[in-house]
Formats: structure tokens, C-alpha cells, sequence
């Protein structure tokens, strides 16, 4: 697929649903002299769940953290609700709007469930829309609510990604950034994670997903992109992505 098809197929529904929620316009980013993102563009639009796929050391990692601000860009533009974001600290990208579910969690596991909790809420003020918040969470992740005084780092791994998602979630983002939210989980919780995912869309949530597990990830989401070696090689809803010759190949096969 050329790149001009590439991004005619990247939302069918654009001209209805008005300017994309994020969008990166020819990102290129480099880690000193390696280069690791080429071109990319992409964009979510309000309300979906849009996935990003693709093999190890594609650059999918590096796309989040270069829209979180973490990694900054050499070239191109991310904007947020039509305002550049690419050039702000990450604080300020998280002020903003958007806030990531990292891989391996990266909890403070000495801190308990309700600390973790806290620290997701840090930039906040608003007293009352945090404490509705909490209660969002605990609601989605009703164990977490039975383990507010526990320590994070005793918490089971399918315990820790709750809790990792749930202070995401406290941020109040626009957009939520998941970076291989399944990673290391028995399949059951796997499945367990993608309702909540899936949940937490259907509450309002704009979420950019990033994971191995492409056949999962294309049964919630609206739409895809794949990303082979810092560049974007298909682009398409999520649906037409489960039906493509090329990515039941080279992606679905092991996962049915």
C-alpha cells in the first residue's frame, strides 16, 4: 500500500467528525544518531479507541513517548485539539490532556494502592472531579478498592495493571495512552483488561493503544495503524485490518 493510500484509509468518517482529537504530521524522532520514527503521521479522532501495531522495535513504544513529550521530535507536528504539543515537558503534555498506562507499570511499589492513586491526580485542583474520579476507578476496579492500604508492590501483576490504569485514569485525560497493557498477563486477565479497556472507552475516554496482541486489539478498536520499522505501512478501520491478506500473515495467525 502506497503511503498517499495509507492515509486516505486512515479515517473514512473524517470530513463527519470534524479536526482529529491528536494527530502527528510527519514525525520523525531519533534517539541520538539511530533514527526511529520516519514520517509518521496519524490521527485519533474523539471518542475511539485507535490501535497502533506492529513488531518488536518498530518505534511503537517511541511514538507514545514522543507524544507524551518524553522523547521530543525532530521534525513534524502533534497537536492536541488543534494545538502543537510537540516542544512541551512532558508535565506540561499531561496538563494538558494526556497521560500514558506504561509498560511493566512502573509503579511505586512501596506506596500503597490509595498513594498510586493520588499521584495520578497530582496536577489536579479540582477537589470534587477528583474525588469522582476515585470513585470511577474503584467502581471499574473493584479489587482495588478491597486493597486501598496495600503496598503496590505485593499486588498480583493482574492487580498492578489495574492499578496502573486506574492513576492513569486520575489524570482526567482526553486522550489515554496504553503501551502493551496485556504484556505478561495469564489469558484470562488478558481478556479481563480488554472489557475494562473497552469500559473505560464506552465512559468517555479517547484511548491510543499499543499492543502485541493485534487480534485483541483490533476486536475494540475503530481503527488501526501498522508500524514496521519507524514507518506507518497500513492504515485502516479495524475491521478491514482483521480481513487483510497481509496482516493475518504476518500478525494474526498465532492469535486466531
Amino acid at each position: 500500500m502506497s503511503k498517499a493510500q495509507s492515509r486516505a484509509g486512515q479515517d473514512p468518517d473524517r470530513t463527519e467528525r470534524g479536526a482529529p482529537l491528536l494527530q502527528l504530521e510527519d514525525v520523525d524522532t531519533s534517539y541520538g544518531p539511530v533514527e526511529v520514527l520516519r514520517n509518521v503521521t496519524l490521527e485519533i479522532n474523539e471518542g475511539e479507541i485507535v490501535c497502533l501495531l506492529g513488531p518488536n522495535a518498530a518505534g511503537k513504544s517511541t511514538t507514545l513517548k514522543t507524544i507524551l513529550g518524553m522523547v521530543r521530535a525532530n521534525k513534524g507536528t502533534i497537536t492536541l485539539e488543534g494545538e502543537r504539543i510537540d516542544g512541551l515537558v512532558t508535565t506540561e503534555v499531561v496538563s494538558r490532556g494526556v497521560t500514558m498506562v506504561p509498560e511493566g507499570r512502573r509503579l511505586f511499589g512501596k506506596m500503597s494502592v490509595r498513594e498510586n492513586l493520588a499521584i495520578g491526580a497530582n496536577l489536579r485542583r479540582d477537589k470534587e472531579g477528583i474525588q469522582n474520579d476515585t470513585e470511577r476507578v474503584l467502581s471499574l476496579f473493584p479489587r482495588l478498592k478491597e486493597r486501598l492500604a496495600q503496598k503496590a508492590g505485593t499486588l498480583s501483576g493482574g492487580e498492578q495493571q489495574m492499578l496502573a490504569m486506574g492513576r492513569a485514569l486520575m489524570a482526567s485525560p482526553k486522550v489515554l495512552l496504553m503501551d502493551e497493557p496485556s504484556m505478561g498477563l495469564a489469558p484470562i486477565l488478558v481478556d479481563q483488561v480488554f472489557d475494562i479497556i473497552k469500559e473505560i472507552s464506552e465512559g468517555g475516554t479517547t484511548i491510543f493503544l499499543v499492543e502485541q496482541n493485534a487480534g485483541m486489539a483490533l476486536e475494540i478498536a475503530d481503527r488501526g495503524y501498522v508500524l514496521q520499522t519507524g514507518e506507518i505501512v497500513l492504515a485502516d478501520t479495524a475491521k478491514a485490518l482483521l480481513e487483510n491478506p497481509q496482516m493475518q500473515e504476518a500478525y494474526l495467525g498465532a492469535v486466531g
